[in-house]
């Protein structure tokens, strides 16, 4: 199985979709994707993880994120899943397209197979792979989740916002970070540099090791 991770280039798979044909190149086009795999339509933690990803569409949608879901039954159960989706949590409407990939060969591809999950007949199923596509086609960011496991929509959010503020202001954000809070400036940046990219200023913390790494600032 190929080890599709973090650098990688997404395969520019076309596959039938609940919105009719996609090819995952043209859909990313020059922006922001989630691509984002469940192990099977009409089971439980699934349906509350679809139904949360429609609840936060429109959050996606102001940062200008697309979604695009996948998984192994065909698209007419996927037609009839979303119905149960809706229900569940009444007001959100899946509008992103959820491709079907009844032979599991693009989930092989997009490295979302779960090793210990697998239908009746013995075959695999998908994980609960989420990967973060830029508009180079690259994988940004990736989450691996067991079939047991709900994925945390504020986490993906968080995350999202994270990678966008990284790209645009040459900065990472450090650990529990949120929107509005100090980012760190990235070791490779001077702090001749720092000056002329942060003339808010930055402050550096004071640590044992004197080597000034650690620099706080506002973006």
């Amino acid at each position: 199985m190929p080890g599709l991770t973090i650098g990688d280039t997404v395969p520019n798979l076309e596959l039938d979709s609940t919105h009719g044909k996609i090819r995952i190149h043209d859909y990313v086009g020059n922006g922001y994707v989630i691509l984002f795999s469940h192990p099977g339509d009409f089971t439980p933690v699934c349906t509350t993880e679809l139904a949360a990803m429609a609840n936060h569409a429109k959050e996606f949608e102001k940062r200008g994120v697309k979604l695009l879901g996948i998984s192994c039954d065909d698209v007419q159960s996927h037609k009839e899943w979303t119905k149960d989706i809706e229900a569940y949590k009444p007001g959100s409407k899946v509008t992103y397209p959820i491709m079907a990939d009844p032979d599991r060969s693009a989930i092989k591809q997009l490295n979302m197979v779960d090793p210990d999950e697998k239908d009746s007949e013995g075959v695999q199923l998908p994980s609960r792979t989420l990967h973060i596509v830029g508009p180079d086609k690259k994988v940004k960011l990736s989450f691996l989740y067991p079939a047991c496991t709900g994925r945390n929509m504020d986490e993906v959010v968080r995350a999202v916002d994270s990678l966008l503020t990284a790209a645009k202001h040459k900065v990472a954000t450090p650990a529990n970070w949120k929107p509005g809070e100090c980012v760190v400036i990235q070791p490779g940046v001077s702090d001749d540099e720092a000056k002329k990219l942060f003339p808010q200023g930055f402050e550096t913390a004071d640590l044992p090791s004197k080597k000034g790494y650690l620099r706080f600032t506002k973006v």
